[in-house]
């Protein structure tokens, strides 16, 4: 009994922090939920989204909604996606602040730049979607709108659309991440990702395909950056291996 009591104490003690990083983070976003609902407004970061695609259409033309709850609700839903958005700095500290604590100090090294490039990456791959492809996407694809029909997109559909391919895009700036933690765990080497450069060209256009609209500016969109990104982290994996070494590694190299 006496071997077994710091061990359930242990347990609970990490429970009970585990309790209190999740309040933490939830009132994270929860503020800046409250703070969006204020200003700007769901209405006006709706109005934002919406942006790409209303300079698109022709003159005049809007958004429109055909369920009677959606005004409502969709802005609403931008709006709670925006404050995990911008609280995820919070979100992701929470964490942080929970794992610490039992990490050597090599592997601190290792985790918190994972943590904070794959947050800038994927928050990169979200910007560079909303305003380098969305507009040129959009404009190419009501190009071929015949004349006899009005293009006027579904406030819930468009939302779909937009997240689908934000997360699409944020997920694909990812890529060096996914590079460096292959060769940092061992799983592959650098001279054997380099030899599969053509096999990742042909999958990035793969994926492009499968994720993006059937229309070449999107899948080139997406398919040039995830290849130039393979490069990135073929050029950061060696650096990131080194920086990121136990003292164990270091002394057998």
């Amino acid at each position: 009994m006496s071997t077994e009591q710091p061990v359930e104490e242990t347990f609970i003690s990490h429970l009970v922090e585990l309790r209190n990083r999740l309040v933490k983070a939830s009132i994270g976003v929860l503020v800046v939920t409250a703070l969006l609902m204020f200003w700007p407004g769901p209405s006006m970061l709706y109005d934002f989204i919406a942006q790409p695609m209303i300079s698109a259409l022709p003159v005049g033309s809007k958004i429109i909604a055909t369920g009677i709850t959606a005004p409502f609700l969709v802005p609403m839903k931008v709006t709670l996606v925006l404050a995990l958005i911008i609280a995820l700095p919070w979100v992701l500290y929470q964490a942080w602040a929970f794992i610490a604590p039992g990490l050597y100090q090599h592997e601190k090294r290792l985790v918190a730049p994972l943590v904070i490039s794959s947050s800038l990456l994927f928050a990169l791959g979200v910007a560079f979607c909303y305003f380098f492809v969305f507009g040129r996407v959009f404009k190419f694809i009501n190009e071929f709108a015949p004349s006899s029909i009005a293009v006027t997109p579904d406030i819930e559909n468009y939302l779909d659309f937009v997240m689908s391919m934000c997360l699409a895009f944020g997920a694909a700036f990812e890529v060096p991440i996914v590079v460096v933690i292959l060769v940092r765990m061992g799983l592959v080497t650098l001279e054997k990702l380099r030899e599969w450069r053509p096999y990742v060209i042909v999958g990035a256009f793969v994926i492009a395909a499968i994720v993006t609209p059937p229309d070449v500016v999107s899948q080139f969109s997406l398919a040039i950056p995830m290849w130039m990104l393979f490069e990135l982290g073929l050029l950061v994996s060696p650096m990131f291996v080194k920086a990121t070494q136990a003292p164990a590694e270091k002394a057998e190299g």
